[in-house]
């Protein structure tokens, strides 16, 4: 190997995040040809993680290293939210005590990278796509660090109304109340303006519902009256009964 190439490897390998997944377009970007990263694979120094996608030879790494490279080197505005979010901010005892799957959300159409759904099943991965938050899209998200990494996550706020939208087909409405049991601190002016932006009537209904049942200091700085609720009545189960104020179907024994 040259040393022109020899020093741009180096260069490479020193400057590495710990625990980053390089994707082969932002490798592209910097000069490293596909011949180039070839050679880095057959020489040991890096390994493909699927097209696209490369790792260090013996760095440790997981699903958030492979998210850094979606955020900041694909640009997609995919993040964790829900019950992951959720975790990540320390309501994490709230869950069961089994392994819990990664919940990410993107809008309506952002596919995940080739070379990340190949790596979904190993990692737990479970991605919602939705329009949720269309007219604010970025609203509720913050900055996490993950070792050397920086990735966008939803905060608690938005977390809970992520985790509610997914209510009942891949979220028990027993497993919400529980985690909404334990969300003490939420921020009511965050959450008044989450509120507002929010696409779904069933999510601001059972939102409101709960937070109620479980009497939060911060409900009551809520301005509920602001909040458009819609019209009708709206079933979260079947064979439920009729919160008579919210207008949604809950579980009896909720």
């Amino acid at each position: 190997m040259g040393t022109l190439k020899s020093t741009k490897l180096n260069n490479l390998l020193v400057n590495w995040r710990s625990g980053a997944v390089y994707t082969s377009t932002w490798l592209s970007s910097q000069g490293f040809s596909p011949s180039a990263i070839a050679g880095y694979c057959q020489s040991n120094w890096l390994r493909s993680l699927g097209r696209g996608a490369f790792v260090k030879v013996g760095d440790t790494y997981d699903w958030s290293g492979a998210l850094w490279a979606v955020q900041h080197q694909l640009g997609l505005d995919i993040h964790p939210g829900a019950k992951t979010a959720l975790e990540l901010a320390g309501y994490g005892h709230f869950l069961p005590l089994e392994r819990q799957s990664v919940m990410l959300f993107g809008a309506t159409g952002v596919k995940l990278p080739h070379w990340l759904r190949q790596q979904a099943q190993a990692w737990q991965i479970k991605y919602v796509t939705t329009n949720l938050f269309e007219r604010s899209p970025s609203i509720g998200l913050t900055e996490w660090r993950f070792r050397d990494l920086e990735v966008k996550i939803s905060t608690p706020e938005r977390a809970s109304l992520e985790m509610l939208y997914l209510v009942p087909h891949s979220q028990s409405v027993e497993e919400a109340w529980l985690l909404m049991e334990g969300l003490v601190t939420l921020r009511p002016r965050l959450l008044q303006s989450l509120l507002a932006a929010c696409n779904s009537i069933k999510v601001r209904r059972l939102f409101l519902y709960l937070a109620e049942q479980h009497q939060h200091s911060w409900f009551e700085r809520l301005d509920v009256e602001a909040i458009d609720l819609g019209v009708g009545n709206r079933s979260i189960v079947s064979g439920g009964r009729l919160d008579p104020k919210y207008h949604i179907t809950v579980p009896v024994n909720l």
